[in-house]
């Protein structure tokens, strides 16, 4: 429900980011001419893409989904070559030094440093099962006495100011759909769906957006709520109870919430010592 969504990086970044960050994609290793060494699995004019390469590859392209295979790992070497290929290119065109490549790679350095300092975080703070099944029990028994869960169909629009808010809630007091408005002046991606968020718990959202959730009639809107991101409208489109998931079946979200607010409160910390200039 934030108004900013977090882009993912195409595979073939990736593979160029792991390369170049670790040291290892145009380094001082190059194919001999009595062929390549024992830890090389191709060569393209020289530079060698070393069997680490292709394993990291490898590991990115099963995590988004691919059946580890001799067949995918053909198809990554092809990647990398072709990304070798294309980089060798831009050097003998003189677009290594350029404005536009030294702050791209400067954005991919970056990105793999946070990424590496947020999984060494969490490797030396893991979330154990015994924390899980903490949390598990904590949120079984905050359901109450009859133990169901509550779920939320809502909708909600996002924009800059409280001004913005009232006039976006006058439209739709006046009779206009509430996803036609969301489509003229969110600010949220999901604008283009008219705002649909989906099911979600009184858990899953901030305490105050909670709290407008909770005591909301079907088929009405909120007030505006302000949050850090902006101003929010939401509207209630539904309303369901249902028996919560075994242990087993909770146990990766379960992992997936606390990791993600481990991390959030990590930045957090990093933030109070740094100094912050956004104009």
């Amino acid at each position: 429900m934030k108004p900013f969504a977090s882009v993912l990086n195409p595979m073939v970044v990736r593979f160029i980011a792991a390369g170049l960050l670790a040291g290892v994609f145009v380094g001082g290793a190059y194919a001999q001419q009595s062929g390549l060494p024992i830890n090389a699995a191709a060569s393209v004019n020289g530079v060698i893409i070393t069997n680490d390469m292709v394993e990291q590859g490898m590991k990115v392209a099963i995590s988004q989904g691919q059946k580890d295979s001799p067949e995918l790992r053909k198809i990554v070497i092809e990647k990398f070559v072709e990304v070798l290929l294309l980089s060798q290119q831009a050097e003998k065109d003189g677009l290594a030094n350029s404005e536009k490549a030294n702050n791209q790679l400067m954005m991919i350095r970056q990105n793999y440093l946070a990424d590496l300092e947020l999984s060494t975080y969490m490797s030396k703070n893991p979330i154990t099962d015994a924390d899980i099944q903490a949390e598990y029990n904590k949120e079984i028994a905050s359901l109450g006495p009859q133990g169901m869960i509550t779920e939320y169909k809502v909708s909600d629009i996002a924009v800059a100011s409280e001004a913005d808010a009232q006039a976006a809630l006058a439209r739709i007091k006046k009779g206009e759909p509430f996803d036609k408005v969301a489509k003229s002046v969110s600010l949220a991606p999901n604008k283009v769906q008219g705002g649909a968020v989906g099911w979600v718990q009184a858990s899953q959202v901030s305490p105050q957006l909670a709290s407008a959730l909770t005591s909301l009639p079907k088929g009405q809107v909120t007030a505006p709520i302000q949050m850090q991101q902006g101003w929010y409208l939401m509207k209630l489109e539904d309303k369901k109870s249902s028996k919560p998931p075994s242990f087993e079946q909770a146990k990766a979200a379960i992992r997936a919430g606390m990791t993600q607010r481990k991390q959030y409160e990590f930045l957090g910390q990093i933030a109070k010592d740094a100094k912050i200039v956004v104009q």
